[in-house]
């Protein structure tokens, strides 16, 4: 199948137009005619991750986060961006990412689904029309307390740690999840009455501020609540591409606790 047509396949579901106006998503390198009968799907495209592409033969790379979000002045082995699309380019490798297209009309209702929601709804509306945007806010189904919630965080995605602001012992009704970087969803949160906020790269005065003012933060990390998409995209390429094989990059987080 020609990269074109993937692309077509993707684009079907997940169409640029959902993308917020920062991001940067579609075919970012290589060729639409290539032949393509592997995929390796990475939720970012590290040097692990590209050498492991590259050693297993792929045809083509699909990511989350885009490597390239800012225009490149120059592509050279000078820079890691520079080195990885030479790397690219050099084997024959075309590059797709999508990014908030799928956050918007698949990543938060799937994390919803991998917690447990009973009920949900968006928690940030940007597309009026269809409900569409980021993060979701719903109920559990059952009572529970902000212990109890970091406990099903950490079973259900899979994580040994997690960060949280506010008393463990606070009754936990009404949920709002926002898979990586959750900051811009706090106040939408607080008004939409979250008891407690499930995402990421919180600050330290984020955390704070959103606790006095009634709502729990529990931080799982952007890594920690995004790598759900790598399952997901396999799933949804081996769909739809019944010859074309796919290759997923291992789950592991891009530092460590020590």
């Amino acid at each position: 199948m020609l990269c074109r047509e993937i692309v077509n396949k993707i684009e079907e579901v997940y169409p640029k137009k959902y993308a917020m106006d920062w991001d940067n998503v579609g075919l970012l390198a290589g060729r639409g005619n290539k032949e393509v009968s592997k995929i390796y799907v990475a939720l970012d495209l590290t040097e692990e991750a590209l050498a492991e592409a590259v050693r297993w033969k792929t045809d083509m790379i699909v990511t989350h986060h885009p490597l390239i979000f800012s225009p490149l002045k120059t592509i050279t082995d000078e820079s890691v961006t520079g080195n990885y699309m030479i790397t690219m380019l050099k084997n024959d490798i075309s590059y797709y990412a999508m990014h908030t297209n799928y956050d918007v009309l698949r990543m938060a209702e799937l994390s919803a689904e991998i917690f447990g929601f009973a009920e949900r709804e968006t928690l940030d509306v940007f597309f009026e029309e269809e409900k569409r945007g980021l993060g979701c806010i719903g109920t559990y189904g059952k009572e529970l307390n902000l212990r109890e919630c970091c406990e099903i965080v950490k079973k259900q995605f899979g994580l040994e740690h997690i960060k949280v602001f506010g008393d463990l012992d606070k009754k936990i009704e009404r949920i709002a999840i926002c898979p990586g970087s959750g900051k811009s969803v706090i106040r939408t949160a607080v008004k939409k009455g979250a008891d407690v906020l499930i995402t990421g790269d919180i600050g330290h005065h984020e955390g704070i501020d959103a606790a006095a003012d009634g709502m729990a933060v529990i931080d799982a990390g952007h890594y920690g609540l995004e790598h759900i998409y790598i399952e997901d995209m396999k799933k949804f390429l081996e769909k739809k591409l019944l010859h074309v094989e796919i290759k997923t990059a291992g789950l592991k987080p891009p530092f460590q606790f020590i």
